[in-house]
């Protein structure tokens, strides 16, 4: 995977959560709505990445709700 791409990723998202730190979403939400793709958006699996490390970092959490899964910002 390219590694540049996933941290393009991971940069829209810490952005997005700041500006919005009670925000959650999907991941197809987060894909289509949080992070700026310049012409078509990438795989989905992009996404995932970028979502893991940074839960993996303690940025993000991740919540199920139902049969969905939400993600948000960690709360302490």
């Amino acid at each position: 995977m390219d590694e540049q791409l996933v941290d393009t990723v991971m940069q829209a998202i810490r952005a997005y959560v700041r500006a919005r730190p009670d925000c959650a979403d999907t991941i197809e939400g987060i894909h289509a709505w949080w992070v700026p793709w310049p012409d078509q958006p990438e795989p989905l699996s992009v996404t995932r990445l970028a979502l893991e490390r940074l839960e993996a970092e303690g940025v993000l959490e991740r919540r199920h709700v139902g049969r969905r899964e939400l993600w948000r910002a960690r709360r302490e």
